[in-house]
């Protein structure tokens, strides 16, 4: 075998110039051709060559030359089809479709009964064509004349002594005897008078005998003699009496193979099959009605199983994409492709059905394009990146804007199949754009997918966009009137918690999910309060490893220590651990800071003597204020230092009495040094009701409206500076001038008069410019209206 590929290459070298390579020889023996796999020289297409030596064959060229004269000339779809020829000295080639012999099949019985039937069919056909409209005589009817097309159909050749009636000699009553095993396939009447004795014979006599030997071989194996034909055995019951006739020894009672056809496709006959009506329909699709197109694709379903896939494969599913594309079939007989689809090889989808899915994309058919995006999931695996990037997403984001509700709906869920095809830049560019439009679409089931489909497309999202995008579209989400829509944004904020920093956590997420705790809607407070635990775990972790203070450490003075060396480093608020009462420790806290605070109170650089050197301290207060070592000013003319723990015994032991002279702004710049920014605003948040003026000891009331104002700072008034809340609803810097921290307003508007007197009565004294505490201007500064400019709707 090798020697003679071998020499058959070689001689095509030499020959004339041959488009076609020849691949391994898979012919049987049992035919004048050598049968070879090839492929074309041009495209690498895949054929079949058939080949004849003349140097070993020269008794049969003459048969072999009419098989390429007959080949050449005779088109039908029951026949091989040819591509090129090529003759030469040495040899003759026929390049055809790519086929196998029949026969490896009849060998191995690798053939179902619905198959042999189809064939059968499609033999008889071919034969009826050859016997009545060429007037014709086949003569080499058997298995080894008939092959397979990669669809599975049965396809007849062999046509070494095919002779027309109307020739002047025709080759068959000459070459007969010259097939291979001639005289097993002879009809009886050859036996007895030889080939020249059909020229007495009707036209179909031979090939109707050898219609029957047919049949029997494909259902029982290879005979031997004659006188096995005459039992039917494994033929169908259907098929076992015009089998008889056909192998009647009596040539005159012989059935014509174009009756058997047409027994066989009578109601119910035995070429009324599912499959034979299939193959008949795809022939005609082009021409058939809708309502025969729904019949027929109802039917296909139903029976896809005794159908060979290779004929799914290369014969139905080319001319179902034909109807799809040009015949109006629509999403029905796309349905039929997907199903054919899915026995195909993924170079077989990309050659086959990809081209059609992208054309299908860019169709105007709405029905045509919800199919497309219903079944992309059994479409996408096949898909690859460049087609739906490059082809693909350029049209099917049309679908975003389309009047039709179920195309832009539709279109928003094939973004989760898609959206590991595409590129960063159409995820964060096009893709976010559109679905930002989608987001306030009118129908709220468009709405609610929209956020669904960004929660579940987070992690594609790019590090930069993610965050405030996703926080814009579920914080909108969560005020969306459509209770589903609210929902899913509170899933989707729970499914994403995990790309918020700690800060997108607590100033933008977590507001936006309290106002659900309280929803109309019972589904949306359970799952508010679901995303609320979510979101609090994830701040936890966060700030698990936060350091417990920002401040620098300070100083046995409670000044800033640069080095972080040789201070206490101790918070300037107690711990709430060691004390009863929710209040206790704030009082505790407070009392014992003043115990330890040494050094002058600073003055305030208000310009304003305070009323305690005017007065020359004759309300009770402590004594004038000496300077003590380690502070930064002092008080001209002042002989007794004041400790803060004796103003607090002071006031602690005659809480009735009338206040005394202080220095209010230094009482209320020591107040504000000991408490931290962050505690004020947790206080200031709460809703009880503070205590009113009116509420307290008359004495102290009255005391606050002496016309001096002077205010003594109790205890109640540092809690009631922490809780209450100012009259305006405005924060410090949006409206008027915000009293001194620490004085109720009472205090306040009470204390401006006296000042004013005070300041009429005796000109203040020229003092050094006073030093503005770094930690009032802190506290000052975290009141400010930065802190406040958050949106909160």
């Amino acid at each position: 075998m090798e020697f003679l590929k071998s020499a058959v290459a070689s001689a095509i070298s030499k020959g004339p110039a041959f488009g076609y390579s020849l691949g391994d020889r898979v012919d049987l023996s049992d035919s004048i051709w050598a049968l070879h796999n090839g492929t074309k020289k041009e495209d690498g297409s895949k054929c079949s060559v058939f080949v004849f030596d003349i140097n070993t064959n020269k008794s049969r060229l003459p048969i072999a030359k009419n098989a390429l004269r007959k080949w050449r000339t005779l088109r039908h779809p029951g026949v091989v089809r040819v591509l090129d020829t090529l003759e030469t000295d040495t040899l003759i080639y026929v390049a055809t479709e790519r086929v196998v012999p029949l026969g490896w099949h009849v060998k191995r019985n690798a053939l179902n009964t619905e198959t042999i039937k189809w064939g059968l069919y499609t033999i008889s056909t071919t034969m009826r064509f050859i016997n009545e409209d060429a007037s014709s005589i086949h003569g080499n009817l058997r298995v080894s004349s008939i092959y397979t097309t990669e669809s599975g159909e049965w396809k007849l050749a062999g046509f070494e002594v095919l002779s027309s009636l109307k020739e002047e000699d025709p080759a068959i009553y000459t070459y007969g005897g010259l097939l291979p095993d001639s005289s097993r396939y002879a009809a009886p009447e050859i036996s007895r008078s030889g080939w020249d004795g059909l020229k007495n014979q009707a036209i179909h006599v031979t090939d109707s005998w050898n219609m029957g030997t047919l049949i029997y071989e494909i259902f029982n194996g290879y005979f031997t003699s004659s006188d096995q034909l005459t039992q039917a055995k494994s033929i169908p019951p259907p098929m076992a009496a015009p089998y008889k006739r056909l192998t009647q020894a009596n040539p005159k009672m012989r059935l014509p193979i174009a009756h058997f056809l047409e027994q066989g496709k009578r109601s119910g006959g035995f070429f009324d099959t599912p499959l034979i009506r299939c193959s008949e329909f795809i022939e005609n699709m082009g021409v058939k009605d809708e309502r025969e197109r729904e019949e027929f694709l109802q039917n296909l379903e139903d029976t896809k199983d005794q159908f060979p896939e290779e004929f799914f494969k290369a014969k139905v599913l080319p001319e179902l994409l034909k109807s799809v594309e040009y015949g109006g079939g629509g999403p029905k007989v796309f349905s039929v492709v997907l199903m054919i689809a899915e026995k195909l090889s993924d170079e077989e989808w990309e050659t086959e059905i990809t081209p059609a899915v992208v054309r299908l994309f860019s169709s105007p058919d709405r029905a045509i394009r919800v199919f497309l995006l219903d079944n992309l999931p059994k479409m996408i695996d096949h898909l690859s990146k460049k087609v739906v990037s490059d082809s693909i997403f350029p049209q099917l984001v049309t679908g975003f804007s389309d009047v039709a509700p179920i195309v832009r709906e539709q279109t928003v869920k094939s973004i989760l199949v898609i959206i590991n095809k595409l590129s960063d830049r159409q995820i964060n560019g096009d893709l976010l754009k559109y679905l930002a439009k989608t987001q306030n679409d009118e129908q709220p089931g468009i709405r609610t997918n929209t956020t669904i489909c960004l929660g579940k497309i987070a992690k594609n999202l790019g590090g930069h966009t993610r965050s405030k995008v996703l926080t814009a579209a579920f914080t909108r989400s969560l005020r969306d009137p459509f209770v589903h829509a609210r929902n899913a944004a509170l899933m989707a904020l729970a499914a994403t918690a995990d790309v918020f920093d700690e800060t997108d956590c607590a100033t933008k997420c977590l507001p936006a999910i309290c106002p659900a705790l309280i929803d109309k809607e019972k589904i949306i407070r359970t799952q508010a309060q679901k995303t609320l635990d979510v979101f609090l775990a994830r701040v936890r972790t966060l700030t698990a490893n936060m350091p417990d203070s920002a401040l620098p450490p300070v100083d046995a003075n409670g000044l800033p220590n640069a080095a972080g060396v040789g201070g206490t480093g101790a918070p300037r608020m107690g711990t709430p651990q060691a004390e009863s009462g929710w209040t206790g420790w704030a009082i505790s806290s407070f009392t014992k800071t003043l115990g330890s605070v040494t050094g002058e109170m600073q003055p305030q650089g208000s310009g304003v003597s305070t009323p305690a050197e005017e007065n020359g301290n004759t309300l009770g207060l402590a004594p004038p204020i000496t300077s003590q070592p380690g502070n930064s000013s002092s008080r001209p003319g002042s002989s007794r230092s004041a400790s803060a723990s004796d103003l607090h015994r002071q006031a602690m032991s005659n809480p009735a009495s009338p206040p005394k002279k202080s220095n209010t702004s230094s009482n209320n710049n020591f107040m504000m040094d000991e408490i931290d920014d962050d505690d004020m605003d947790a206080w200031g948040d709460m809703d009880d009701t503070p205590k009113t003026v009116a509420e307290k000891p008359k004495a102290v009331a009255a005391s606050r409206n002496t016309g001096f104002g002077k205010t003594m700072v109790t205890e109640d008034d540092v809690i009631n500076s922490f809780t209450s809340k100012p009259k305006s609803a405005l924060p410090k810097g949006l409206g008027k001038k915000a009293p001194t921290a620490g004085l109720s307003s009472t205090a306040v508007k009470s204390s401006k008069p006296a000042v004013s007197r005070a300041v009429a009565s005796k000109p203040a004294a020229k003092k050094p410019a006073p030093v503005k505490p770094k930690a009032a201007e802190a506290d000052g500064d975290a009141w400010g209206t930065d802190n406040w400019d958050v949106d909160w709707k």
